[in-house]
């Protein structure tokens, strides 16, 4: 299934990805998202088992745009999975918010029912075009979780075309300058319920 962006010929549509169509393509998922995230070359090769692994776990879906060429070159990629107790990203979470000094219960309340929205990522040439926007409202469309956590490097005044998506979209603060395990830069917990309102019919060019 695929959704036309716009009506010009040019523009990205969005498509479903499966699992299988994921593993396939993604030596260009991870060519997006080391030029998204303006990573030395070489990081793809350090994420791409995680990656892979990720396709395993309950309830993975993903959405990509691609280019209405030869070949349909992928130019975003999003994808997600449930949430859960075992998992790495809601133990550092957990703890982040203890160390806070939130309580259990809402702790629990914060963790019980989510989707985490890991992965989001738009070709620097492709953004300013609502790709954000579309990428994150198609993969959470029909999700069964009552909300959706993501993590997003922390920025100066939330200056970027990522924060100023999330903000748009109504993500709120559930953690800020936290600091992952193994990564020393600090990041932002942001989280919302589902589903989301009716979409509205203008794209802000400053956003992905």
């Amino acid at each position: 299934m695929r959704t036309v962006a716009t009506d010009a010929e040019t523009t990205p549509y969005l498509v479903d990805l499966s699992a299988q169509e994921i593993r396939r393509r993604l030596p260009e998922a991870l060519a997006i998202y080391v030029d998204a995230m303006g990573y030395p070359q070489g990081t793809e090769y350090h994420r791409a088992p995680m990656w892979a692994e990720h396709v395993l776990r309950p309830g993975w879906r993903g959405v990509g745009a691609v280019l209405p060429t030869e070949g349909s070159p992928l130019v975003a990629v999003a994808y997600g999975y449930r949430g859960a107790r075992h998992q790495w990203w809601h133990q550092q979470v957990r703890e982040g918010l203890r160390r806070s000094g939130r309580d259990v219960d809402h702790i629990d309340s914060v963790l019980a029912d989510y989707f985490e929205l890991t992965e989001l990522h738009v070709s620097p040439k492709a953004q300013g075009h609502g790709l954000g926007t579309a990428l994150t409202r198609r993969l959470l469309d029909g999700t069964p979780e009552s909300t959706v956590l993501l993590s997003t490097p922390e920025v100066d005044r939330e200056d970027n075309r990522a924060w100023r998506l999330y903000r748009r979209l109504g993500f709120e603060d559930v953690l800020r300058n936290f600091t992952f395990a193994g990564d020393r830069r600090p990041f932002a917990v942001l989280g919302r319920s589902l589903p989301f309102e009716p979409a509205s019919t203008s794209a802000l060019p400053n956003d992905l």
